[in-house]
């Protein structure tokens, strides 16, 4: 591991434990800086209403950290904009978001859009498929960013069971990116789940950070991040265990695919002579081949959008 990893995870790996909720609230305050939490949700009804109702209890009627609670909903066919709605959070479609543009599927895209709903100085991204949530998540991400002016964004790391069997979840990090961030950009080699989907930055970074419009945005906004602001102004927060549901070998080849992509971008912005992945299912006359487009498409710096622009000024 370089020298400059083992001083970076010295200086700016912590525990939730690390900033007591008072301490956080006493920052914010000082900072006078205001606090999205964003859920990027499709078809998330069993879980996205609990985890609603837990910031909302804890971090707005309880202690006064979060501003604004919104969950864009990608095109849920169950009742997931219903129950968001019913505990306490602001539900936008993502197709309402930037009309003008057609929404492509992808939760890169979930995540580009909701800097345009937003407006808060710190956007917390939280998955709306954790279960037994804690808004200790919330806390831990945005405590550095409130108490640390250095810090620009803040990585979740937990342990990820998987059938009972603890930490083996994360399969697509330990073989996918966890080699590629290694091999590539060393400097990032101390991230724990560099793919979690948990996570704080300031706005003033997001806005300048394009964003792939599917599975490779974690890849790709840490990437980018270290090369626009510097290691020193990433961190990350042990925030304990985290608990979801868990996707098939072919979906989790289908994300390898599109975070292989995503590095490639970054490697040499060249040209990928088959942006696909076939996988292969037994039906009744043997194995079949099913061939996958893979997310090619990044949307440009929010900083770059007629429409954030105009809202800032305005």
């Amino acid at each position: 591991m370089l020298e400059e990893v083992e001083r970076w995870l010295a200086t700016r790996s912590w525990s939730v434990a690390d900033r007591p909720l008072h301490r956080v609230l006493a920052a914010k305050r000082a900072a006078g800086l205001t606090v999205s939490v964003v859920l990027p949700a499709l078809n998330e009804e069993e879980t996205v209403g609990e985890i609603v109702a837990v910031i909302r209890h804890d971090l707005v009627q309880q202690a006064p950290l979060v501003d604004e609670i919104v969950v864009v909903d990608s095109g849920s066919t169950d009742r997931t904009a219903e129950v968001a709605a019913a505990a306490g959070a602001r539900v936008v479609h993502r197709d309402t978001i930037l009309p003008r543009l057609p929404a492509v599927p992808g939760k890169g895209e979930v995540l580009w859009r909701s800097l345009l709903v937003t407006g808060g100085d710190v956007v917390c991204f939280i998955d709306a498929d954790l279960r037994e949530f804690t808004s200790d998540f919330v806390t831990g991400l945005v405590g550095p960013l409130l108490t640390e002016p250095g810090v620009d964004l803040v990585k979740g790391m937990y342990d990820r069971p998987l059938g009972g069997a603890a930490g083996q979840g994360g399969r697509v990090t330990e073989l996918m990116a966890r080699p590629l961030l290694n091999m590539h950009w060393p400097q990032l080699a101390g991230f724990v789940q560099p793919l979690g989907g948990e996570y704080a930055a300031r706005r003033s970074l997001l806005e300048q950070l394009p964003f792939p419009v599917g599975y490779g945005v974690e890849l790709g906004m840490l990437v980018d991040a270290l090369h626009l602001v510097g290691l020193d102004a990433l961190a990350q927060v042990d925030l304990g265990v985290r608990k979801h549901r868990h996707q098939d070998g072919q979906a989790l080849g289908r994300m390898a695919a599109a975070i292989y992509r995503t590095a490639q971008l970054r490697l040499a912005r060249g040209h990928l002579i088959r942006p696909s992945l076939t996988q292969f299912e037994r039906g009744d006359s043997g194995f079949e081949p099913r061939t996958y487009s893979v997310d090619t498409e990044e949307r440009p710096p929010m900083t770059e959008i007629a429409e954030y622009t105009t809202r800032k000024v305005a």
